[in-house]
């Protein structure tokens, strides 16, 4: 006699069950090594650099988004030295422009050379073909080189004897200027300013960080750094952060901050309103939402949180608001018009 067959709801969820939980294992597990990865190159940039760690973690939401960032500090405070060691911890191409007043846009990008061999002229590439180009003192640049440079970062192409040449993958372009020194120097437009992701401002450092900084260059001998990740383990990890969560009430809170910076009134931050010409665009936006899943990423999460967006958005912001003459008179900063923003917005 044949027996009946099982109903579905008598059937053992004990093997369902214990296949999600190996996916979770095996989530938990690959996150945990993606995060080790980072902390990889933390370490080996620890080696050379001395603090600076909101710097470097910045730097690293720049390579994981790969987007451009400014950073902006008076001298002596290891700008250029945590880009070129950040730079040899990855197996990729790098190279160093020195901005000056002289420089010419084939002096960056390449040019045509003719070759009497063969009688034609062939592309010699400029420095900008690297994975990641720093642009020393970019603001000592005239207004032609700065215009070359803004094709590659947008467009991450360049245009050489009509012929349109793209730029490897991944391209960034670490750019420093020095906010002290005037004289001699040509000030970034807007255009170009809003094309990089962050605007970093690095301080001085902490009296313990000093002192160590103090000692390393005294006592110990010069560190080297050594490539601890590759290009490839890199997109990898690019495309772990556009997994990170963020959620529909986080998009509407970042909606909201950008619309606040350019109609603060409807916020009900009416003093902020004379102070404000220009507030960022909706490109600020797309880039505030990006460095927040960076950051949450880098710091070990898969999901952003509200801390995140308000941690990131000053780097984000600061230097795409056009502040009033008024502004400036009665000394008020692109810094403290954000701070007013975060305060001022609530969370849906």
């Amino acid at each position: 006699m044949a027996q009946p067959a099982e109903s579905p709801q008598s059937s053992d969820p004990q093997p369902l069950e214990a296949s999600r939980r190996a996916e979770r294992s095996l989530a938990s597990q690959q996150h945990e090594s993606q995060h080790a990865e980072v902390d990889a190159i933390r370490a080996e940039v620890g080696r050379v650099i001395v603090g600076q760690h909101a710097l470097v973690d910045r730097l690293l939401i720049a390579l994981l988004t790969n987007n451009h960032a400014l950073i902006e500090g008076v001298p002596g405070l290891a700008k250029t030295l945590t880009v070129s060691t950040l730079a040899r911890a990855i197996e990729c191409s790098f190279a160093r422009i020195q901005f000056t007043p002289d420089l010419l846009p084939a002096d960056v990008t390449g040019t045509l050379i003719f070759n009497p061999q063969d009688g034609d002229f062939h592309v010699r590439r400029g420095p900008v073909f690297a994975n990641i180009v720093l642009a020393d003192e970019i603001n000592r640049a005239p207004a032609k080189v700065q215009s070359a440079l803004l094709e590659a970062m947008q467009e991450r192409t360049v245009s050489i004897g009509g012929e349109s040449l793209p730029l490897p993958s991944p391209f960034l372009v670490l750019a420093t200027q020095n906010p002290i020194e005037q004289e001699g120097t040509y000030p970034l437009p807007e255009a170009q300013l809003d094309r990089f992701m962050m605007k970093i401002v690095v301080g001085y450092p902490e009296r313990d960080e000093e002192r160590a900084i103090l000692a390393q260059a005294l006592d110990a001998e010069d560190a080297e750094p050594r490539p601890v990740i590759s290009i490839a383990e890199i997109a990898r990890l690019r495309d772990a952060v556009k997994q990170v969560d963020l959620n529909d009430r986080l998009r509407e809170y970042i909606v909201r901050l950008v619309e606040a910076s350019r109609e603060p009134e409807r916020h009900r931050m009416d003093d902020l309103a004379p102070l404000v010409e220009f507030g960022a665009s909706p490109r600020a936006g797309v880039f505030l939402a990006r460095a927040a899943q960076a950051y949450a990423f880098i710091a070990g999460r898969d999901y952003v949180t509200p801390e995140d967006v308000k941690a990131i958005a000053p780097d984000v912001l600061r230097h795409r608001l056009v502040l009033t003459y008024e502004a400036e008179a009665q000394g008020v900063s692109a810094d403290q018009v954000v701070t007013r923003l975060l305060e001022g917005v609530g969370i849906p």
